[in-house]
C-alpha cells in the first residue's frame, strides 16, 4: 500500500490477451476506491496517470486524451485511449483518471523510440476493462467468441480489384477446417463487412467484435462475395484459452503463444502444426502460415505443442528477444526469428 503496509493477495484471474489481472486482499479494514468512469472520455479532455516510474514511488503526472480506438500492434483486440501524460516503465497497471476522480482507462504502453517517455502512452478504455474484471469475478477467467478464419486487409488494390466501394473490412484468406465460420460457408476470398449491423474497419476490428460476443451465439455476417452482398449467420465457437491458461481445463489438442500469434496442434502424423497465426502478430510478420511444422525451437527438438509453449516461456524467461524456430513447409526447412512483443 501507499503507506508501506504489505498484504497477501489471491489471484482471481488474468486474461493474457488485454494483460489485465484480479487480485483479492481479504482483511477486515475497508479500503478506499475508485470508480470506473460510465461516459468515454473525449478527444481533449484533461488526464491524470498515477504509476511508479523506474521504480521510484507513487508519481503522478497529467495531459490530455490525444486519440482513441487507437492499435499498437500488441495483439490482435487492441483498442486503446492515446494520452500525452508522461508515462514510463513501471507505469503499466496504473489507473488514469479524469478531472471527477474517475478512471477513463488502465495504462499498458509506451511508444518510445528510447525506451522513455515521449508524450506519447495507451491505456486500456475503463469500458473493456469492467467487462474483463466482470467476467474474472465470475468464471475466473475470459471467454471470448471465435470465428475461425485467417484474415488480412482490404488494401485499396483488392478493393478495386473485388469492385468494393472502399478499402475496408477483413478478407478471408482461408476459414480453418471445421471452425464455426467453416460450417456457415464462409470461403477463402469474402470480404467480411459487418458484424451485426456494425461496420468492420479491419482485420483486428473484427477479432474484436467477434470476441466480445459469446460463444454459442449467433453472430449475422454482412458478407461480399462474387460482388454481391448477402448475409452469413454463424454459430460462434469459443475461442481458446493462452498457453498460460491452458493447463486449467484448456483442449489439449491445442496451445497456443499467445505473445508470438501462434495457435498450434498435433498433426496426424505427429509433431506439431500451426493451427492458426494471429494477423499482425510476430509469427505473421516473418512469414509462418497455417499449416506449417514447428520441427525445433532454439534448437531443441518439440514433438508436441506443450513442448514448443515451454521452450517460449524459457526463452522469454531468460530474458532472450525473440524464439528461433525451424520450419518445415513443402520438403523444405528454415529457421525463422520471431521477436516477443516490446514491453
Amino acid at each position: 500500500m501507499d503507506d508501506g503496509t504489505e498484504y497477501e493477495a489471491k489471484l482471481i484471474g488474468a486474461d493474457e490477451r488485454s494483460d489485465l489481472a484480479l487480485l483479492k486482499v481479504e482483511e477486515e479494514r475497508k479500503f478506499t476506491y475508485v470508480d470506473f468512469a460510465d461516459d468515454n472520455p473525449r478527444i481533449g479532455d484533461w488526464v491524470v496517470a498515477v504509476g511508479n516510474p523506474f521504480g521510484l514511488g507513487g508519481t503522478v503526472t497529467a495531459g490530455i486524451v490525444s486519440a482513441q480506438g487507437r492499435e499498437i500492434g500488441s495483439n490482435r483486440y487492441d483498442d486503446f485511449i492515446q494520452i500525452d501524460a508522461a508515462v514510463n516503465k513501471g507505469n503499466s497497471g496504473g489507473p488514469a483518471f479524469n478531472l471527477k476522480g474517475e478512471v477513463i482507462g488502465v495504462n499498458t504502453a509506451i511508444f518510445s523510440p528510447s525506451g522513455g517517455n515521449v508524450g506519447i502512452a495507451f491505456a486500456i478504455p475503463a469500458s473493456t476493462t469492467k467487462e474483463i474484471v466482470g467476467e474474472l469475478i465470475e468464471n475466473g477467467s475470459v471467454v471470448r467468441g471465435w470465428l475461425g478464419v485467417q484474415i488480412q486487409p482490404v488494401t485499396r488494390d483488392i478493393a478495386e480489384a473485388l469492385d468494393l466501394d472502399d478499402a475496408r473490412g477483413a478478407l478471408v484468406t482461408e476459414p480453418q477446417e471445421d471452425s464455426p465460420a467453416a460450417k456457415a460457408g464462409i470461403r477463402a476470398g469474402d470480404v467480411i463487412a459487418e458484424v451485426n449491423g456494425e461496420k468492420v474497419r479491419g482485420p483486428r476490428a473484427l477479432a474484436r467484435m467477434i470476441g466480445q460476443l459469446d460463444p454459442d451465439s449467433t453472430a449475422k455476417l454482412t458478407v461480399f462475395r462474387d460482388g454481391e452482398s448477402r448475409e452469413v449467420d454463424v454459430t460462434l465457437g469459443t475461442l481458446g484459452k493462452t498457453a498460460a491458461l491452458a493447463n486449467s481445463g484448456g483442449d489439449d489438442d491445442q496451445q497456443r503463444t499467445g505473445k508470438l500469434g501462434l495457435a498450434l496442434g498435433e498433426g496426424p502424423d505427429g509433431g506439431v502444426v500451426v493451427l492458426e497465426v494471429e494477423p499482425e502478430s510476430g509469427a505473421d510478420a516473418k512469414g509462418i502460415r497455417s499449416g506449417d511444422v514447428i520441427s525445433s525451437v532454439n534448437g531443441v527438438p518439440v514433438k508436441t505443442p506443450q513442448d514448443v509453449v515451454e521452450a517460449v516461456r524459457d526463452a522469454e524467461g531468460k530474458g532472450r528477444k525473440s524464439t528461433l524456430f525451424q520450419i518445415e513447409r513443402e520438403g523444405n526447412s528454415r529457421f525463422v526469428a520471431v521477436p516477443f512483443p516490446k514491453a
